[in-house]
């Protein structure tokens, strides 16, 4: 229950009996809304040939995804900052509007090039929806209770990995692909509603101003780094001019930002939230978790579709040993924390098992059954559940709560950049690999079939001759393996990372709370209402 003298809403005779219904009333909201950041990619994919078929465009196609990942990432770090300074109900509230508005506007597109830029307003939105429901928990729920209701949240990220592809192939086939983008709406009008009600948080009057100089050079430099993993193998060569020229341009302006950090009133990231040793390594921990868990959802459907033929209609179901393991765990890490206020444990042990499923899952071949690989699966999905929530957690309780929403939105960054630079270096090697085998055992054809794409769709796989088949079924599994086996070597950098950790204290874990040496608290808290 928040403390009268923090408290904004106001006092009712009954609020003591409420607070707990109003407690899970916030968190459906927030619940429904980061269902939202997450379904949306996940729903739109399967539209996409549709999308292509009635809009044309084909030679653009890719920039609808990427240009809402540009937008997402690049102003995930500028909404963190906004709600420490500006009030986080306010920024949550415009972040979701953002959102929406975004996805009419990309529902009534009429050709490729509105469609990418809709879709970039829909990116800007989505990059305060999560920041926001982070911050927002880390507002209202003290650090020791905080891990169950993380927990939640990879619950919500397994129901859209799964539900995802499928609820977006229905809407497509039974109401058309605009209704991919409209289906946002009902959703967020609802998390809108309980959120302007429920929720009050203390006002804020910044006496700065925003950092805009370093927001426009963390823009310019995250926005060339995504380019880069974006279309570097892809697009054009990992040497071509276009490419080391992005790279110079995201390492020139990442230096200038640094350099502005350190000299700015406001700064979007404050450099002394990575004085904090376990903040410093929850970030690294971060990167390499999103780094090998998008590249792990990223080849496992691949695998099992080319190697071991499973349908392609329902791609979620194809990872759900993994997603079960990592939900149930991360429900279990959660509990655990918030009963006994330890967490050093759980990044060691997640990042042993991350290491290990990544080794397992290197050794299948094409006579691997789908029992064997889902128990594999489940190893990494275990891992992954130590760790998905742990990051958060402990980057949260390592600031004053005056940097909540920096901390929240850096460390979801890490963790962004971590996965684009992971689909796009185990997706080059792979790339690579499956190269290599088709032109040893496929001979010229092999080679060309594979020149643009190593991934070849499920109408260019059964026209194969059986003996290209089998050929590419190997290469397949030799590309995995190459993948994985790097997933692994990463996993140990994480490890070592872990093994450095200090049990510092959650904050509210007992009557006699202390202020951490090295995790100053901050008044004041949130409180909720009905």
């Amino acid at each position: 229950m928040a403390d009268k003298t923090t408290a904004v809403a106001e006092q009712k005779p009954d609020k003591a009996e409420q607070q707990p219904r109003s407690v899970r009333v916030v968190l459906m909201a927030l619940m429904i809304t980061m269902l939202l950041a997450m379904l949306d990619n996940m729903i739109v994919s399967p539209a996409m040939p549709t999308i292509v078929g009635d809009l044309g465009g084909l030679e653009h196609l890719s920039w609808v995804v990427t240009g809402y990942t540009l937008a997402t990432a690049a102003s995930t770090p500028i909404w963190g900052k906004v709600g420490d300074m500006y009030g986080r109900k306010g920024s949550f509230l415009t972040a979701i509007v953002i959102f929406l508005v975004g996805s009419v506007l990309s529902g009534m597109a009429q050709d490729m090039g509105q469609l990418i830029g809709f879709r970039a307003i829909q990116g800007l939105g989505a990059g305060g929806l999560m920041v926001g429901v982070m911050a927002i928990i880390g507002d209202l729920i003290p650090p020791r209770e905080r891990g169950k209701y993380m927990g939640m949240m990879t619950g919500v990220m397994a129901v859209a990995m799964i539900g995802g592809p499928l609820v977006g192939g229905t809407i497509t086939d039974h109401l058309g692909w605009r209704w991919a983008f409209y289906i946002n709406l009902p959703l967020g009008a609802v998390a809108l509603a309980m959120v302007t009600a429920v929720l009050h948080l203390p006002k804020k009057k910044a006496e700065g101003r925003i950092d805009y100089l370093g927001a426009a050079l963390l823009t310019v430099g995250i926005s060339a780094l995504v380019l880069v993993t974006t279309w570097g193998g892809t697009e054009y060569a990992w040497t071509s001019s276009v490419i080391m020229e992005l790279i110079a341009i995201g390492v020139a302006s990442l230096v200038g930002f640094l350099f502005v950090q350190k000299r700015a009133a406001e700064p979007i990231m404050p450099l002394h939230i990575f004085r904090s040793r376990n903040f410093s390594l929850m970030a690294v921990i971060g990167f390499i978790t999103g780094f090998v868990m998008f590249g792990a959802m990223l080849f496992l459907p691949l695998y099992q579709q080319s190697v071991q033929g499973a349908s392609a209609t329902n791609s979620g179901l194809l990872l759900l040993p993994l997603l079960l393991s990592m939900m149930v765990v991360s429900l279990f890490a959660g509990r655990s924390m918030t009963a006994t206020g330890k967490y050093k444990a759980f990044p060691i042990v997640g990042t042993v098992l991350m290491v290990v499923g990544f080794l397992l899952l290197a050794q299948m071949d094409t006579g691997t059954s789908r029992l064997t690989s889902g128990l594999y699966m489940a190893v990494l999905g275990a891992g992954m559940g130590f760790l998905m929530q742990v990051t958060m957690l402990v980057a949260q309780n390592s600031v004053e709560l005056k940097d909540m929403g920096v901390a929240s939105s850096s460390a979801t960054l890490f963790r962004t950049l971590g996965s684009s630079f992971g689909v796009a270096i185990m997706g080059a090697l792979f790339n690579h690999r499956v190269q290599d085998v088709m032109a040893e055992r496929a001979g010229e054809l092999g080679g060309k079939m594979t020149e643009k794409s190593a991934q070849l769709d499920a109408a260019s796989l059964a026209k194969l001759p059986e003996q290209v088949s089998d050929a590419y079924k190997f290469a397949v599994s030799s590309g995995t393996h190459s993948a994985f086996l790097l997933g692994a070597a990463v996993g140990v950098a994480a490890l070592l990372a872990s093994l450095f950790v200090k049990e510092t204290p959650l904050r509210g874990s007992g009557p006699a709370e202390q202020k951490p040496a090295d995790e100053p608290l901050s008044v004041p808290r949130a409180s909720i209402d009905v």
